[in-house]
């Protein structure tokens, strides 16, 4: 807007509500690059490599009883081909196993780098400007200034959400060897099964994050919402907390019923 001795009051008024909103941006700047550092790069499993390679030790001791326990099954059940034939898938899934476990940490740090190489690609996709607090119009400011400092409350909880991510997924190479280990003992299938599912969307927790940015940036060029683009960035934050807290009360249900089960064999 061209400003003249006709509109100087209305020119004051938005120069003096866009130093507001840039003071807003200031803010919310580091909390942006936190979030995006946390999501695009890689987690680092170094700190954690010595534990895992304990466990795996732990682990490995068990292999020589698993080989031992199917030879023998293998020999006692020689006029029984079904006996023979599951010794024999046994023998195989301890193979498989050992192998696994044995590189479950090199493993792990690829799934780590493809997650982080995907949500990288995602973000790139998203203008800059999504994530910046602008003033679309005088009339709106009082809207965007409130939806503004919700905006950086959110940001805040988001990157406590993605900070608590980061510290899980990278301990999580210590449950993936052993989410492995149980995967491949009947008994504990299902424990093996819970942990490395939670595991698997934890890891690529943060591709569901970029795809929900994404949408948002879309949805907010369009010319019916662009008035509405700072409700639209908060509202993008609000699915990412929101799926996050019920994916944790999801997880902390399964783990509570696979115990109780257990609870109530052993009873």
């Amino acid at each position: 807007m061209a400003c003249e001795i006709t509109n100087i009051g209305e020119c004051i008024a938005e120069a003096i509500f866009g130093f507001i909103l840039d003071i807003l941006n200031m803010a919310s700047e580091p909390f942006l690059n936190l979030i995006k550092k946390f999501l695009t790069e890689p987690v680092s499993i170094t700190a954690f490599a010595d534990i895992w390679g304990i466990i795996v030790y732990i682990l490995s001791m068990f292999y020589g009883l698993f080989l031992v326990w199917i030879g023998i099954k293998f020999i006692i059940s020689g006029e029984y081909p079904e006996e023979r034939e599951k010794a024999k898938s046994d023998l195989k899934s301890i193979i498989i196993m050992m192998v696994l476990v044995q590189g479950s940490y090199h493993l792990y740090e690829l799934f780590l780098a493809v997650s982080a190489s995907l949500t990288k690609v995602v973000f790139n996709m998203i203008p800059g400007s999504f994530f910046r607090l602008t003033l679309e119009s005088v009339s709106n400011f009082g809207f965007d200034l409130i939806f503004g400092i919700i905006y950086i409350f959110h940001l805040i909880i988001v990157l406590v959400l993605v900070l608590l991510r980061h510290i899980y997924v990278s301990a999580g190479v210590i449950l993936f060897a052993i989410g492995i280990f149980f995967y491949f003992m009947s008994p504990l299938n299902s424990y093996g099964k819970l942990i490395l599912n939670g595991l698997g969307v934890m890891i690529f927790l943060p591709f569901f994050y970029s795809i929900v940015f994404l949408v948002g940036s879309r949805i907010a060029e369009l010319r019916e919402f662009r008035n509405l683009k700072t409700l639209i960035m908060v509202g993008t934050l609000d699915i990412i907390i929101l799926f996050t807290l019920l994916l944790l009360l999801f997880v902390i249900f399964k783990a509570a019923t696979k115990v109780s089960k257990v609870a109530k064999i052993l009873t």
